[in-house]
């Protein structure tokens, strides 16, 4: 099956763009969120009232957000552009890196950064796309390091999404959007787009071998709980696995379906997420983020203007920064992220 990612994400409204719900129109003061509230929960963790602010705009594709919580600010990607981005409240929308990926890299569509991390010992997880790696990198002197970049002796498609657990063992996921021609490249060596786990000192460990498009990953808050996301319309979804003792799966199920809710053509796909300190999922999907509970119940959508990639917790862990197309949103909420 052959698409275009952001084609798929912006696309979906088509012929079904009646029936969405009306356009928010958000200024830098910001405009009240709009809600569906599928349980009266949501509204103990979103504040109807709440205001989406516009923090920064300009970029093609933005993703990836992270916190450094040493120095105040956000870490972000723009695929396309190859560049990465940070903002803060005392400095706005600076420039990051630039390349954030390869600076050359034939044969791929998007040679940049995608998903960051703020890691355990203080550097930047990278997943680079033109250099089909996750790397560590140096915030202060941006010196780069690999972490992974093959299984079985064969480069990895282009890394997409990364999430570290308190012992240091980093799980990432491996589609193929980096890639001029994505599954039909002739650079891609693996014939599956997988899910990884890397223990500190062990090597790299094939997790899953069948999700035709893995995209974000996160961990539930106890760490025994994996979440990953499938951006495909035609098998939307979020999966969860847990782990026994030995790391071992113990379990593996679909925690949501998001194919329902793209059916009034509205734009997106499941792709990154945070977690909140209750274990709430908030996934990016159809329409905006979704707000799901530990145990799968859908408590409610947040609506986002445009399509919408990913989002992380920050500042004091209230506030939810999301990246939305060409623009970085920040929404207050009245829960703190993990």
């Amino acid at each position: 099956m052959r698409f275009h990612r952001r084609q798929v994400l912006i696309g979906l409204a088509g012929a079904a763009a009646a029936c969405q719900a009306p356009a928010l129109l958000v200024s830098d003061e910001g405009a009240t969120v709009t809600l569906d509230v599928f349980d009266d929960g949501l509204r103990d963790i979103v504040d109807p009232g709440a205001k989406l602010i516009k923090r920064a705009e300009g970029f093609t594709w933005s993703e990836g957000p992270a916190w450094d919580p040493v120095r105040a600010r956000l870490y972000f990607s723009d695929v396309p552009q190859n560049k990465a981005w940070m903002w803060s409240e005392a400095g706005g929308k600076e420039l990051f890196l630039d390349p954030s990926g390869a600076a050359e890299a034939e044969g791929f569509r998007e040679p940049g950064s995608n998903g960051l991390l703020y890691a355990n010992d203080g550097s930047l997880l990278v997943c680079n796309h033109g250099l089909r790696r996750v790397e560590r990198l140096n915030i202060e002197t941006r010196e780069r390091s690999v972490v992974a970049d093959q299984f079985d002796g064969k480069p990895f498609n282009s890394p997409n999404d990364v999430i570290e657990a308190s012992d240091g063992t980093i799980y990432f996921t491996d589609p193929p959007y980096g890639l001029a021609g994505m599954n039909d490249s002739p650079l891609k060596a693996l014939t599956f787009n997988g899910v990884y786990r890397l223990r500190p000192g062990g090597t790299v460990e094939l997790l899953l071998d069948d999700m035709t498009f893995p995209n974000g990953v996160a961990l539930s808050p106890d760490q025994t709980r994996l979440y990953v996301s499938q951006s495909d319309p035609a098998a939307p979804i979020l999966r969860e696995l847990s782990f026994d003792g030995d790391g071992a799966i113990a379990s593996d199920r679909i925690l949501f379906d998001a194919a329902p809710f793209a059916e009034d053509g509205s734009p997106g796909l499941p792709d990154g997420m945070a977690v909140d300190a209750a274990g709430r999922i908030f996934l990016t999907g159809p329409g905006g983020i979704f707000v799901v509970a530990p145990q799968g119940q859908v408590l409610g959508r947040i609506r986002m203007p445009k399509a919408t990639a990913n989002c992380a917790f920050g500042g004091d862990g209230s506030r939810l920064f999301i990246t939305s197309s060409d623009v970085l949103y920040e929404l207050p909420t009245k829960t703190m992220g993990i």
